[in-house]
């Protein structure tokens, strides 16, 4: 289970694995004429206090993708 005690004073915890397959080939097949611009910056798990800080901050706009490991 997670420790949800960490999470004091954070806000929202979300997941990005909410749909369907066909929901993410009719989104793709839109996505550029939207279009659509990602942003994903990858940080260490080890990194998760730095992540939120930037996020935070207004430093880092769009995801930040925690990688085990890295």
């Amino acid at each position: 289970p997670m420790p949800y005690e960490i999470l004091w004073g954070e806000r929202v915890v979300r997941s990005v694995a909410n749909l369907t397959r066909d929901d993410a080939r009719e989104f793709l097949a839109l996505a550029p004429r939207i279009p659509v611009r990602t942003t994903v910056v990858e940080m260490g798990l080890s990194e998760a206090n730095e992540a939120l800080a930037r996020l935070r901050s207004g430093e880092l706009t769009g995801a930040a993708v925690l990688v085990p490991g890295r």
